[in-house]
């Protein structure tokens, strides 16, 4: 599985990003214009409120589940969640999940 996580790291990094930076390299950090564009027709709204729900519901998880296993480091799924989006910050916690699990069975 931990093979399995990385890839879907890197597919959640690279796949976002490659949208995001040339628009923020034409556009800049126009925050009103960004907000405009996510929000500007009802399916855009609606994909942006199911990512605002399911970044939360990471956050709780990351939290509850990473505070039950006793993880450490449990910033850096957050850290991702805040600059990259869930794409990348749910597949880090379950890799450091499953590394985590594995060494403590060693």
């Amino acid at each position: 599985m931990q093979a399995i996580y990385v890839i879907l790291c890197v597919l959640g990094a690279a796949l976002p990003l490659s949208q995001f930076l040339p628009w923020l390299a034409e556009h800049g950090l126009a925050l009103p214009l960004l907000l405009q564009q996510a929000f500007g027709t009802p399916v855009s709204a609606f994909a942006w409120l199911d990512v605002g729900v399911s970044a939360a519901t990471v956050i709780v998880f990351v939290r509850v589940e990473g505070g039950r296993l006793g993880m450490g480091r449990l910033w850096l799924p957050l850290i991702c969640l805040f600059t990259v989006g869930v794409s990348l910050a749910l597949p880090a916690f379950l890799l450091m999940r499953e590394r985590h699990l594995a060494a403590a069975q060693r």
